[in-house]
């Protein structure tokens, strides 16, 4: 064969770069760009995710139910020769445990009066409202990439405000009298937020420190007023708390007087409903997520990236403030105190990660966590079992959700592909 009649031997195809690989390069950014990618992975991972973290959580709080259970030790020292009975004592401890909680979360079936039945349900919506709410401030911070860890200074001063208004003002009508009060109180907590969110965009200072430092703040300007007549403390009385509300700023109850369940949960299923449309369906929405996304782009595109951060934070200060009106106009109306957010502005971030910081996310988790805290008095009524088990279950959901890569590798799930 003839040199022209060999076939022209073609050389090999130059190797591509994988998009993988190209990612790769962008991102070996600075240390701030890396944690705002890991925060947008924790707060906005697969749900499935978030499921199996409830349910890890809940199987380690199983384990934990057994070991301090009384008839489970005693029938561990002989398991070898009657493994039965370990296992019923196992059995009987963990089922006897959620069993009660079901039936202080959901449904009593112990009694026979239909609205006793179903008045633990009602306590779980109670106890959702201002978690629901809180979390909302939490999850709209986050998909800023801003981490609200303020929530409690917000609802402090936020309820603070609200009780102020609520006893103050005497002789004003219910529909003049409520409104004025819950929208004193949401301002307060914009103004809060909005701090944190003024800082961030004018000096870059970070929001975790600035709102750590305004929780201790806000704590202790509430601590003075309750220490002065003529803001928050009740005349002649030495006791840091307010006077009662007036009954026309008190959040009426929806069920009647024999539910403790008030319109504060109806506030929150709308406010459910404005920042689902806020965040999808609105121009300002657009620029929070793009602002969350990649703050450099943003800029590059024409958006103030600091006038977003500032009006965000506004926005979850408000929530969270609406959360501590719920509280002091709904739930404890007998006075303002010092421990009027209850833990919930910390566990209005669980449920943010929970929830991954959309809407309707937040909802259920918030309904979760409600369910824990009616179910947990139960728990710890009927089967001798502290209340403190909770939190427990509630930390384990943060870490695992905080790790999602453990949770895929417990469950063999397939790792998540980069996008």
């Amino acid at each position: 064969m003839s040199d022209e009649q060999k076939p022209a031997v073609e050389p090999p195809p130059e190797p591509e770069l994988l998009e993988d690989e190209v990612v790769v390069e962008d991102t070996s950014g600075e240390t701030t760009d890396r944690s705002r990618s890991m925060l947008r992975e924790i707060a906005s991972g697969n749900a499935l995710a978030g499921v199996l973290a409830v349910v890890l959580a809940i199987l380690v709080g199983s384990v934990m139910i057994a070991a301090t259970d009384a008839t489970v030790r005693e029938t561990a020292g002989y398991v070898t020769a009657r493994p039965s009975d370990f296992l019923n004592a196992v059995w009987d401890a963990v089922s006897g445990a959620y069993t009660a909680m079901f039936r202080g979360a959901v449904y009593n079936s112990l009694v026979t009066d239909p609205a006793a039945q179903w008045r633990p349900l009602t306590e779980t919506l109670k106890f959702a409202g201002p978690l629901i709410l809180g979390g909302l401030g939490v999850g709209i911070a986050f998909r800023a990439s801003l981490f609200n860890i303020g929530g409690r200074g917000q609802m402090i001063i936020g309820g603070g405000a609200a009780a102020w208004v609520g006893f103050r003002f005497d002789g004003l009508p219910m529909i003049i009298h409520l409104p004025l009060a819950i929208i004193v109180g949401m301002a307060f907590g914009a103004l809060w937020g909005g701090i944190a969110g003024l800082l961030k965009a004018r000096t870059g200072a970070h929001e975790v420190i600035v709102t750590i430092m305004l929780n201790y703040v806000g704590y202790y300007l509430v601590f003075w007023a309750l220490t002065k007549e003529w803001l928050l403390a009740t005349p002649g009385s030495v006791n840091p708390k307010s006077p009662p509300m007036q009954d026309s700023a008190i959040l009426p109850k929806i069920l009647g007087e024999r539910f403790n369940l008030h319109l504060g949960f109806v506030l929150a299923i709308i406010a459910v409903g404005i920042v689902w449309w806020l965040l999808t369906r609105s121009t300002l929405g657009y620029r929070i997520r793009a602002v969350g996304e990649n703050p450099h782009a943003a800029r590059a595109s024409g958006i103030n990236v600091g006038w977003t951060y500032t009006v965000v934070m506004m926005i979850a200060g408000s929530l969270l403030g609406l959360a501590g009106v719920n509280q002091v106009l709904g739930t404890v109306t007998s006075g303002v105190s010092t421990d009027i957010d209850a833990g919930i502005g910390f566990d209005a971030i669980t449920v943010a990660l929970l929830g991954r910081s959309r809407p309707f996310g937040i909802l259920a988790a918030g309904l979760l966590f409600g369910a824990f805290k009616a179910g947990g008095f139960t728990m710890q009524a009927s089967e001798n079992i502290s209340v403190d088990l909770v939190l427990v279950v509630q930390s384990l959901i943060v870490l695992f959700l905080a790790a999602p890569p453990l949770v895929r590798a417990i469950f063999r799930l397939p790792a998540q592909e980069a996008k």
